[in-house]
């Protein structure tokens, strides 16, 4: 319990908290490099995984410690109902830079433009990883690394290209900025190298960013409707875009 307890702290240091066993489950299969898991119950992590994700036991009972539930309960400030956590080192900023820029990008670039909701980022990401977009880009001062982020976003964070950039330094690639006042995102074929980008929840898209744009398109919506979520926004904008090929099954 003691060398656990030492190694989960050497390895906080920097790590990204991966947060119930969803997290753990898409780290893993997304190729993170989770140093330890901990838990107060190893065998009921284990038969978790038998049920829902085969694949990831192997890689699980490896990492997994178990300590007492005090000792969890000291070392992260709540324990999830799943009753697991993991440390992982956070993916090299170059090789997703070089994923960002490719111009021969095959899916789009969601960019979240000054955005306040931890919680609504992470849901973006995840929205990201389903629909296989390149990568989601944050303008401000958000962490989109932030443990509420990566919670919200069940660990798929490892699935796609998160980081943080400014309006200027955004990847090439024609923007496509969500506005009320654009044209409806209907008549139009957004191309698989564009940027999507979205405003904050309050003030929409800035000054900035408006000026960058190269097309301002507009969700259908009904007069009086104030605005959509921002994870609903770009739910519908990613499935307008089209989406990974279907996948045939047996």
């Amino acid at each position: 319990m003691a060398e656990a307890v030492v190694e989960w702290r050497g390895a906080g240091d920097g790590g990204v908290l991966l947060d119930g066993f969803h997290a753990v489950k898409h780290a893993l299969r997304f190729g993170a490099d989770v140093r330890i898991a901990l838990s107060d119950d190893k065998a009921a992590v284990l038969r978790l995984a038998r049920g829902l994700a085969p694949d990831v036991v192997p890689d699980l009972d490896r990492l997994l410690r178990e300590v007492p539930t005090q000792v969890l309960h000291e070392l992260l400030l709540r324990v999830h109902p799943t009753g697991v956590a993991a440390l992982a080192v956070r993916p090299a900023r170059e090789a997703h830079m070089a994923a960002l820029a490719d111009p021969a990008r095959p899916a789009p670039v969601i960019v979240l433009d000054n955005p306040r909701n931890l919680g609504n980022v992470g849901a973006v990401v995840r929205l990201a990883a389903g629909f296989g977009a390149t990568g989601v880009v944050t303008t401000g001062d958000l962490d989109p690394w932030h443990p509420n982020v990566v919670r919200a976003g069940a660990g798929l964070h490892y699935a796609t290209a998160v980081e943080r950039l400014t309006v200027g330094t955004l990847p090439p690639g024609p923007l496509y900025a969500l506005d009320p006042e654009g044209e409806d995102i209907r008549a139009l074929t957004l191309p698989d190298n564009a940027l999507l980008a979205f405003g904050s929840e309050r003030h929409g898209i800035s000054p900035e960013l408006r000026e960058r744009a190269d097309h301002l398109v507009s969700l259908p919506m009904r007069p009086q409707v104030s605005s959509y979520n921002l994870a609903t926004s770009v739910a519908m904008a990613l499935f307008h875009w089209g989406g990974p090929a279907p996948v045939e099954r047996p």
